[in-house]
């Protein structure tokens, strides 16, 4: 399940979690398929906050960095820096 979830797009790990919502919230599945959806569901959740994070240093560097060279690592990615207010 792990491995699988890994694999999937931040927009289909959305819709995964929208699904398990809905059959949660039916009513009509067992207490063990509830607790394998409810792991499932955190699982994605962690993930899908991994990305968005992710995502959103890049976005930072990128604006930092709008008036300069970007900085890229050792992979041709933007370098990423904490957000300091």
């Amino acid at each position: 399940m792990t491995k699988k979830n890994d694999e999937l797009s931040f927009e289909k790990s959305i819709k995964r979690l929208e699904d398990i919502l809905e059959k949660m919230n039916s009513g009509n599945i067992s207490l063990d398929d509830s607790l394998k959806l409810f792991e499932e569901a955190n699982h994605l959740i962690n993930s899908c906050g991994k990305r968005l994070e992710s995502a959103e240093k890049k976005v930072e560097t990128l604006i930092k960095n709008r008036e300069g060279e970007l900085i890229l690592d050792e992979e041709g990615n933007p370098e990423a820096e904490d957000y300091e207010e």
